[in-house]
């Protein structure tokens, strides 16, 4: 019984020592839960009461944020709709080393397999080389490797896909577990690369303002247009926590048609580049303007790259804008004021002119003139003599009014072309007789070579002076197009009849005995043109901004010429002359012997541009047929369209049907057959394989090289002869 009552006692005293053991720890438990809770409550109230404007206040803040939203840049585009600047997205593509879910014994195990891959597709390194980058990585702790791992930057989507299947990216499809990160990049590009690049333009940001703008050609000129207007977003709360809400809208930016052709561009680049090449010149700068409408469909500015070692030609300054001594198609100008104020008469008396004369105590020569001339002759002899014979009478005691009369033709308005630079031409208002007298012949002024060939364009469109474009038109970012109409810079500049009479003029110094130009005669596209020689005037490179940044009014060059035989030539002409189509001025800086004569280069040019032209039907012919001696039918090229037989019978009304020889087929990797088709066809079968062209002559193709056949790899430089029967 004793035993009994004490084993119970034992029970009794474990289950009393355990009930306070737990009746302890809920106590413990009671009065920390109750110490955090007064603290919850003691922070709530001081959040809420106490410093309820602290936090208030940087609520508002966070949620008053406001980021700029920014609109997409407009498109440039060519004339037949051609994209020549737009916006595409580019990929950075890095990797998350640090990533919690990343895969560390498989990513080791794939390693070498995965470098063999980024050497062979990402060779800015070889195997070895990423190797060891990666290596450098994984031997550091979790915490200090990178999170932005660079594979790639800048690089199109199908790279990003084909490095989504490199080893060990393309066992995952978590991108926490491979770390694989892709952001995208908005990038400013131009299909046709350097073609008219100064005129197009470039963009860029500044220090100032983070967004991308125009800094060059029309993407400067019209970036208010193209880049459009910004939106705004906010930070707002939801019922997930917050998120970004867009209060005002991004405006994309307008498209802008350009006037540019790429057909004409191709041509004139190449033929500009060609001439600098072989007449080793410092640059190059040529136009080709549409008579009728002003829109310039080709501007070519090429600059030798002095950082190669072979003679490279680049896109550089915009010369064509640029104020330069225009030499002898200055007279031109002389000659229109001469012919609308009435004292350059074409019918009358000659003048005497020989080689020599003093005239202000200076010496002024003539290298091409005969002894006696006629006004109407000036030109076509290119006469410095004749000019100052037949201007200085008229103006000496008015020396101020040579200039007030080109003034009156609109000859210094702003033309407003849509490009960056332009600037008028550059003529001392006050000048002395001997400035005068050297004016009139193209010295002691200067004019941008885009004002001569607006000029001679007014003269080829019936002295109605159109204003020179490069942008002819709009497209809304809701896709609705607005065309601009051609204007006028003066509805009429000069008579009819006085053009007409200056045609002429221009039209003797290629086709008449005397013409300086003689050399560009051609039997397909008759060219009318006028010839330009001056010496190279020293630059003045001194600050046009004082030291408190204001602008400094200085001439663009100071006295004297370079020494030596240095000039620059011009040839500015218009085409068809019957018909003028297309007005192109050329400018040459320091062309070598035995290209200094500004018809052997820049005329030769011109001349080379037109007969492309022709070839590919742009001036309204149609060099694919030729009329054949009577009696032997028309004569037919060979094509690689087998329906054209049947056309070409059916339309020709041909008694006895001929077959058109159709040349044999290409063969991969091999040079094919173009003889005897025509230039069009050759080109696009020749393009279409790869092969760049180049040809001379105009009809059919006669000589090919390399020859049909031939082994040669995409990129090689076929080059085409052509001729008629």
């Amino acid at each position: 019984m004793t035993s009994t009552n004490s084993s119970r006692r034992t029970k009794n005293s474990k289950v009393n020592s355990n009930h306070a053991f737990i009746v302890g720890r809920f106590g413990i438990i009671f009065v920390i839960t109750t110490l955090i809770a007064f603290a919850i409550a003691f922070k709530l109230v001081g959040t809420t009461v106490v410093h309820a404007d602290k936090w208030n206040n940087k609520a508002a803040g966070t949620l008053n944020r406001i980021d700029t939203v920014m609109p997409y840049r407009g498109e440039i585009l060519a004339s037949d709709g051609s994209i020549l600047a737009t916006n595409l997205y580019y990929f950075n593509v890095m990797m998350d080393l640090r990533s919690e879910a990343f895969k560390v014994v498989e990513f080791n195990a794939a390693l070498p397999t995965l470098c063999d891959s980024l050497a062979k597709y990402l060779p800015q390194r070889n195997a070895k080389e990423w190797r060891k980058k990666f290596d450098v990585q994984m031997k550091k702790h979790i915490s200090k490797r990178t999170r932005n791992f660079v594979l790639a930057k800048g690089v199109p989507s199908d790279v990003v896909e084909r490095i989504k299947k490199f080893p060990f990216f393309r066992d995952f499809k978590r991108a926490g577990h491979t770390g694989l990160k892709v952001e995208p990049v908005l990038k400013r590009v131009y299909p046709f690369g350097n073609m008219a690049r100064r005129s197009i333009g470039r963009v860029g940001m500044t220090e100032s303002d983070p967004a991308v703008h125009g800094i060059s050609g029309l993407e400067c000129a019209l970036d208010t247009l193209l880049f459009g207007k910004c939106g705004t977003r906010r930070l707002a709360l939801s019922n997930r926590g917050t998120k970004m809400v867009v209060d005002v809208p991004a405006v994309d930016g307008y498209d802008v048609y350009s006037t540019i052709d790429i057909t004409m561009q191709d041509i004139l680049e190449a033929e500009l580049n060609d001439m600098l090449v072989k007449s080793q010149a410092q640059w190059g700068t040529a136009i080709l303007m549409e008579v009728a409408t002003g829109d310039i469909k080709a501007i070519s500015n090429l600059e030798l790259d002095k950082k190669s070692r072979h003679p490279v030609y680049i896109e550089a300054l915009n010369r064509a804008l640029q104020a330069y001594e225009p030499g002898s198609v200055m007279k031109v100008m002389t000659m229109a004021v001469g012919l609308e104020k009435g004292f350059a008469k074409p019918i009358g008396r000659e003048y005497s002119i020989g080689h020599t004369i003093t005239y202000l105590n200076r010496r002024l020569s003539d290298t091409h003139s005969p002894a006696t001339l006629p006004i109407s002759r000036f030109i076509e002899y290119s006469s410095n003599i004749g000019m100052v014979k037949m201007t200085m009478p008229y103006y000496e005691n008015r020396r101020k009014q040579f200039r007030a009369d080109l003034a009156e033709m609109g000859f210094f308005d702003t033309l407003n072309t849509g490009m960056v630079g332009e600037r008028p031409p550059l003529f001392i208002s006050n000048p002395s007789k001997l400035d005068l007298s050297r004016m009139v012949f193209g010295y002691a002024t200067v004019i941008p070579p885009l004002y001569t060939c607006a000029f001679y364009n007014a003269i080829a469109n019936d002295g109605r002076f159109v204003r020179p474009r490069l942008v002819k038109g709009l497209r809304s970012p809701d896709g609705r197009d607005s065309m601009m109409p051609v204007s006028y810079v003066r509805e009429r500049m000069m008579s009819s009849e006085n053009a007409a009479i200056l045609r002429k003029m221009i039209h003797g110094v290629v086709w008449e005995q005397g013409g300086t130009a003689k050399a560009l005669r051609n039997d397909l596209v008759e060219i009318a043109g006028k010839t330009g020689t001056s010496r190279i005037a020293l630059e003045d490179n001194r600050p046009r901004r004082d030291a408190d940044g204001n602008p400094i009014k200085l001439a663009p060059f100071k006295g004297g010429y370079v020494d030596g035989a240095h000039y620059r030539v011009t040839f500015c002409g218009f085409f068809p002359y019957e018909n003028p189509k297309y007005t192109c001025i050329v400018v040459i800086n320091d062309p070598q012997l035995p290209y200094r004569g500004p018809a052997l280069s820049s005329g030769t040019v011109l001349k080379n541009v037109a007969l492309k032209l022709y070839a590919r039907s742009l001036l309204n012919d149609n060099p694919e047929f030729v009329e054949a001696p009577e009696g032997n039918g028309p004569v037919l090229y060979s094509s690689f369209n087998t329906d054209r037989n049947t056309t070409l019978n059916r339309h020709l009304s041909l008694r006895k049907p001929r077959a058109i020889r159709r040349p044999e087929d290409a063969v991969a990797g091999c040079v094919p057959d173009v003889k005897g088709v025509s230039i069009r066809e050759a080109l696009s079968k020749l393009e279409a394989c790869g092969y760049s062209v180049d040809f001379d002559g105009v009809g059919y193709v006669y000589m090919q090289t390399p020859e049909a056949g031939a082994q040669a790899g995409p990129g090689t430089k076929v080059k085409l002869s052509l001729r008629y029967d």
